[in-house]
């Protein structure tokens, strides 16, 4: 086995960690399980919560970076195409 064979097979494998979780919660990952077992629904609603937050981090980032735009909209215009030259430059 090569190098990049073991480091993708590696980062699959799944790390054994503790957590406490309250007891209601506990109860909700049983009821909405379905046929997955508990550890994967509990990952599946991590990475769902994970991806909520990023997003949701994103969006206060640009909403502060276009606070500071101007309200004149033939300004906002302006504004907005230079942010898209700069951006098709990348």
């Amino acid at each position: 086995m090569d190098y990049n064979t073991i480091m993708n097979t590696s980062s699959k494998l799944r790390k054994t960690q503790s957590f406490s979780l309250d007891p209601e919660v506990v109860a909700q990952i049983q009821r909405t399980k379905g046929q997955a077992s508990a550890s994967e629904r509990v990952n599946q609603l991590l990475s769902y919560a994970l991806e909520m937050e990023r997003k949701a981090s994103l969006s206060q980032e640009a909403a502060e970076f276009f606070a500071d735009a101007p309200d004149d909209r033939q300004q906002r215009r302006a504004f907005q195409k230079a942010n898209l030259k700069s951006w098709s430059r990348k």
